[in-house]
């Protein structure tokens, strides 16, 4: 297979990118040259936001294109309409933000998503993304368009600084703001989970939107945290604290303690995240790494860079809670 990558060096791409020359792809990968790129691609340079910036490919032919885009809408159309002669499948990583909100337990991927526009500059998260979705269908037609709607996103090469963001926390050791209940379940996606099914999707020709993520309840709170402690080797005692207690003190799911959405107080948001159903990816081949992998490999990861995770491109928002505020929850 011959498979061309936008983006390629960060994250998601980077994931897709080591899964092909894995599987002994022809792999290309175009993008700014911010980061090295992976070992055995073809390594092409530029910026998709400025004129003549897709000079690069306007040249060459691919089996399949995969996009990572997650900004303005135009950047996709722009290289899907370049690409749409040359290259036999265009493959999107969207998100599962595309759905209307509020979303209903256990929505798939018939449920109603929001209004985009393939022409759009910069809009909101949910908008860019359905409106990346927009552009690759009028250039390529819904056959031969494949949409990945990625739910939470974990594993090596994270750029959001969500389990990496726990990791550090918990080797720091001492008490730590355990956000309950225990069994809270949470659905994600290794991110070489999501690399895998992908690649194995475009070679199959598969079309359409696919949720991926893994099934609801594919781990809890606990386990994600027991195994945080584990593999740190630290003395942190976990303190597990009512959802009540947490955001009566103003703390912020998802953002200030990541990964974390209680399911009553904050069910809307839990639903969204962490109530997907994945029936038809799992039908299409989708399988899913134990929660204990994903963190030994993140932690693995994270040790071999010194620590400090990379950060994403124009991220304006951190998460992660102050040790203040923590100590004055846990009572310290």
């Amino acid at each position: 297979m011959r498979l061309l990558i936008l983006g390629g060096t960060e994250f998601a791409g980077r994931a897709v990118a080591e899964a092909a020359v894995g599987r002994g792809w022809d792999v290309t990968v175009f993008n700014r040259g911010r980061h090295k790129a992976p070992e055995g691609v073809t390594a092409l340079l530029g910026d998709r936001t400025r004129p003549g910036g897709l000079d690069a490919l306007r040249d060459g032919r691919w089996d399949a294109v995969v996009d990572t885009w997650a900004a303005a809408p135009r950047v996709v159309r722009d290289s899907a309409r370049l690409l749409a002669d040359r290259a036999d499948r265009y493959v999107y990583v969207s998100s599962c933000s595309v759905y209307a909100w509020p979303p209903a337990v256990g929505f798939d991927e018939t449920a109603p998503v929001v209004d985009a526009s393939p022409d759009a500059g910069d809009v909101p998260y949910a908008e860019a993304k359905r409106g990346g979705e927009l552009a690759v269908l009028d250039a390529f037609g819904a056959d031969r368009s494949l949409l990945v709607r990625a739910g939470l996103l974990l594993g090596p090469w994270e750029n959001i600084d969500r389990l990496p963001w726990w990791l550090r926390r918990i080797e720091r050791g001492g008490p730590v703001l355990a956000p309950g209940p225990r069994d809270n379940p949470l659905q994600y996606i290794d991110i070489r989970d999501l690399a895998e099914w992908t690649l194995s999707a475009a070679e199959a020709g598969l079309d359409g939107p696919y949720n991926l993520v893994s099934e609801p309840g594919h781990t809890t709170m606990e386990e994600l945290l027991t195994a945080c402690v584990r593999v740190t080797g630290s003395t942190a005692e976990l303190r597990w604290t009512p959802p009540g207690e947490i955001l009566s003190a103003g703390i912020e799911p998802w953002t200030q303690l990541p990964v974390w959405v209680p399911r009553t107080e904050a069910a809307e948001l839990h639903n969204s995240v962490y109530g997907v159903s994945v029936a038809k990816a799992l039908g299409a081949g989708l399988r899913c790494r134990p929660v204990a992998e994903t963190v030994a490999d993140t932690w693995s990861w994270l040790r071999s860079i010194g620590g400090v995770p990379p950060e994403r491109p124009g991220r304006v928002s951190r998460v992660g809670l102050a040790p203040e505020l923590e100590a004055k929850v846990l009572g310290l």
